[in-house]
């Protein structure tokens, strides 16, 4: 068994066991392993284990990584802040945007997507309310659900947040507690399905599984450290 299949069973293993621990089935919660950084080889080798969800930050890596790998079943998650600009390389590239954060976004991803084409998309919030950081502030999110709701060429899923450094592991808690509070009410509020709450890192994955995560994004505790050579073109400017 090689390092990289080790830190990826535990992760696996860790995953089901908040799950189980949460009353809930392990099959709940998918693990989007973070591949940003680390080479095709690495993903070609959890791909062959069964890992199916990959996240990406930067669109020259991810594109080259979709092509690279274009042979097998891979489902390509962007993770990152979006630009506006930058709408044009992500819309139906991807199984699943996590990072949707305006109306603004929201308009120029439809822009390059043909109607009904179902972008599947989530709505990042900022739920540290930090200044620093991408997301729309709970108090805008109603506004941005309703606008995402009426286009056509967006599917939204559900929600994702990133929450403050500071609060990994169980000071984290509450911050994911208030993201599935905040997802109950679009639901009751708009009267749709947004199955999925996108939560929990490597430091408190296990805090957001407890508190209702459906997709985990787990990069340092799979992959090891990330080699900082690399500069691709971004995304975003925001770095799970």
């Amino acid at each position: 068994m090689t390092r990289l299949e080790e830190r990826w069973r535990l992760v696996m293993d860790g995953v089901e066991q908040a799950a189980r621990a949460a009353g809930r089935p392990a099959d709940a919660v998918r693990l989007v392993a973070v591949s940003k950084f680390h080479p095709v080889q690495a993903v070609a080798e959890l791909a062959a284990l069964g890992q199916r969800d990959f996240g990406e930050n930067y669109v020259q890596e991810a594109r080259s990584k979709q092509q690279a790998l274009a042979g097998l079943p891979l489902r390509w998650h962007a993770i990152g802040g979006i630009q506006t600009n930058k709408a044009r390389d992500v819309a139906g590239r991807f199984h699943l945007i996590h990072s949707l954060d305006s109306r603004r976004l929201a308009d120029a991803l439809a822009r390059r997507l043909a109607a009904g084409s179902g972008q599947r998309v989530l709505i990042q919030v900022n739920i540290g309310s930090e200044a620093q950081k991408s997301g729309v502030e709970a108090r805008d999110l109603p506004a941005l659900v309703e606008h995402v709701l009426a286009m056509p060429s967006l599917r939204l899923c559900g929600l994702m947040c990133l929450p403050p450094r500071c609060g990994e592991g169980e000071a984290a808690r509450p911050y994911f507690a208030r993201l599935r509070e905040l997802r109950d009410d679009m639901q009751r509020r708009f009267g749709v399905e947004l199955p999925q709450l996108s939560m929990g890192m490597s430091g408190d994955y296990r805090q957001a599984v407890a508190e209702g995560a459906t997709l985990v994004r787990v990069g340092t505790d799979i992959f090891g450290p990330r080699p900082m050579s690399l500069k691709p073109r971004p995304l975003s400017d925001e770095e799970p």
